[in-house]
């Protein structure tokens, strides 16, 4: 396999991304994560000059890299300022500059007001600088993508004054995300045929959702690195997301990165958590939802013979595949569920399980993996045939303006009774119809309730249901019941019927 090099500038230019500031410490964990535990080659972790706490940052990084034995992987980003970004970077102990300069004859007269000899004449004084304090230095060229389209002549006065110095990598980035893989494969090709003795890299952007393309085209095309970032951050749309990246150049290309692919999630739900930048359910590689399958056919396929699979394998990055429950699940997709779950059913346990996931998803959205067990477990326990005391029917109504009104018809072994009252709420309304059905046609106790909760059962990662925890006073003895259903009342009437079953045993 070829050998591609991946910077990762998470916390150069991720760090651009609206409204994302990483604390020093948090510059250091993150900068661990991308080296000791991706086994990312090279980072670019600060520019220089912004800040004190951004040196200190900086200084953090390069003490732990100089101990760790990797600080030839940190570099910074440095500009053509005499010896200000130089010395900065002494300061703080790092050793490698990619230097900005300017890659478009627009930039260079309309930012600077120079010429393109006066340009290289400023960047080698810089490159001078740096020599002398045994900082190595890459270049940037700035705005490149619109400079080999509007002024090929300048780019190339820039590289043939550059290329015979001791520049170590020059940097073609599409600053603005302009370009298309077939304009990176022709653009990158002209570099790398007429400057035969340079390394390039290229640093795309994702303006127009093509970084990752752009990405592959120019490895096609010669260069010999790109640029990325975790989870996509960076300036506007950001820079190429580094999952995606590695995946497409290793699965199309055949190339290697050095990349341990099996520590991409982590990482990446690390740079989520201290960035406070969510990542799209929908990311690849790394988003929640990029290994489920949510068709039951597919499931079905997958069973067979991995017919819905491809090389993205889930445990390749330290995940696993798995298959959502709700209205669209078929009887494969539960069953793998169970199975992955340890359970054992019958066909007519699983059958009645998949018609109470399908009732599920046409009130929610999702039903999760996490909710199975909860789900198992109440529709057992509901349809258990040694139940004395049965719902037959219920009705409640809320009117804006009056009490709610409730009315229920309720089996007690085998003797069928209806009641109907109003009450403060609609779970109450119900509670006072069984309450009279018990003191008035059964002249029987009825349970006092002490405690009332609802919430998400334990593990469970969406709305699909909801747990309501009742306790319940009877002859002094304290007990609780359960019920789970997307409505609140619902569940709060499941856990008052398994009440009602409970002390018609005693």
């Amino acid at each position: 396999m070829n050998f591609i090099k991946i910077l990762d500038t998470t916390l150069r230019d991720g760090e651009q991304t609206s409204g994302v500031s990483f604390l020093p410490h948090e510059k250091l964990i993150v900068a661990k994560a991308l080296v000791s535990d991706l086994n990312i080659p090279a980072i670019e972790v600060a520019s220089a000059r912004v800040s004190a706490g951004e040196q200190e940052a900086v200084a953090m990084i390069c003490r732990w890299a100089s101990q760790a034995g990797v600080l030839d992987r940190v570099s910074c980003l440095g500009f053509v300022d005499g010896s200000s970004s130089v010395d900065w970077l002494s300061e703080a102990g790092c050793r490698k500059m990619n230097l900005l300069a300017k890659g478009s004859k627009k930039h260079c007269e309309g930012q600077l007001g120079k010429s393109a000899a006066q340009h290289i004449s400023d960047i080698k004084e810089t490159l001078s600088l740096a020599s002398a304090k045994g900082i190595a230095t890459s270049l940037y060229l700035e705005d490149w993508s619109n400079g080999i389209q509007d002024s090929p002549d300048y780019v190339f006065e820039m590289m043939d004054g550059l290329k015979d110095t001791d520049i170590e990598v020059f940097i073609l980035p599409d600053t603005l995300g302009v370009l298309t893989p077939d304009k990176v494969s022709e653009y990158i090709g002209t570099m790398c045929s007429r400057y035969p003795s340079c390394e390039f890299h290229f640093h795309a952007h994702n303006d127009y959702d093509l970084s990752v393309a752009n990405a592959l085209a120019a490895v096609k095309a010669g260069a010999k690195g790109v640029h990325t970032c975790i989870n996509g951050l960076g300036e506007r749309a950001g820079n190429a997301p580094l999952a995606s990246v590695h995946a497409t150049l290793k699965d199309h290309l055949g190339i290697d990165t050095g990349i341990r692919e099996e520590k991409l999630y982590e990482v990446s739900r690390l740079v989520e958590g201290l960035s406070a930048i969510p990542i799209p359910p929908n990311k690849p590689v790394v988003g929640d939802n990029v290994f489920t399958q949510v068709a039951g056919v597919h499931a079905d396929g997958d069973n067979k013979k991995n017919l819905y699979c491809n090389a993205l394998i889930p445990e390749r990055f330290g995940r696993r595949r798995e298959y959502a429950l709700g209205k669209n699940s078929g009887k494969a997709s539960i069953t793998k569920n169970i199975e992955d779950l340890g359970l054992e059913l019958t066909p007519e346990q699983i059958k009645l399980v998949t018609a109470r996931i399908i009732e599920l998803g046409d009130k929610k959205e999702v039903v999760t993996r996490e909710d199975l067990p909860y789900i198992v477990n109440d529709v057992l326990k509901h349809a258990a045939p040694d139940d004395k005391v049965r719902l037959v029917s219920y009705m409640v109504n809320k009117t804006y303006g009056l009490k709610p009104v409730a009315q229920v018809r309720l089996e007690v072994n085998g003797k069928v009774f209806e009641e109907s009252a109003s009450g403060d709420g609609q779970y109450d309304a119900f509670v006072r119809c069984i309450r009279h059905i018990y003191k008035n046609c059964l002249a029987k106790e009825f349970p006092w309730l002490t405690n009332y909760q609802v919430g998400i059962p334990p593990g469970g990662r969406t709305d699909a249901l909801v747990q309501t925890i009742i306790t319940w006073n009877y002859r002094d003895k304290i007990f609780h019941t359960r019920g789970l259903d997307a409505d609140q009342t619902e569940a709060a009437i499941k856990a008052t019927i398994k009440m009602l079953n409970i002390i018609n045993e005693e």
